[in-house]
């Protein structure tokens, strides 16, 4: 896939994401296998990314911690893209939606607190795909704050 140049787009940078994203879904997916790792209060989902991988992640709702063990990595975060090398760690706050391109085989490492040991039931509670998913998540928190 030939790279989008959006920085002229005057667009927030999770529109040119998702338009990013929307560009990427016309292609052929590879799969990046998962690792659940579980301790108690600790749920840890490694994924290994084969070098020249774009790949873009769920909006998370909650803070998490990001590990890059392995490998270095153009990855967008709170200060823009950045390209990291291991060992780099960084905590994304809610509402962080990843675009990132493997410059190498690279392991990536996300870090939840939950007690629970479902691997699908915690991407359901931790995660949404859209922004209006995110959007109502964070009205229906308010509303529960105010009760």
């Amino acid at each position: 896939m030939a790279p989008v140049d959006l920085s002229c787009v005057n667009l927030s940078e999770r529109d040119k994401v998702s338009i990013i994203e929307e560009e990427m879904k016309r292609h052929e997916q590879i799969e990046i296998p998962v690792r659940h790792i579980f301790s108690p209060g600790v749920y840890a989902r490694e994924i290994t990314i084969p070098a020249g991988t774009l790949l873009t992640g769920r909006i998370h709702k909650y803070e998490q911690l990001n590990i890059l063990s392995g490998g270095e990595i153009s990855v967008l975060t709170q200060d823009g893209m950045q390209r990291v090398k291991a060992p780099f760690t960084v905590v994304s706050p809610p509402g962080t939606k990843r675009i990132a391109y493997a410059h190498t085989e690279c392991t990536w490492t996300t870090i939840l607190a939950t007690e629970e040991t479902d691997p699908e039931l915690i991407e359901s509670w931790f995660t949404v795909e859209t922004e209006k998913e995110f959007l109502e998540f964070i009205e229906a928190q308010k509303l529960i704050g105010s009760t």
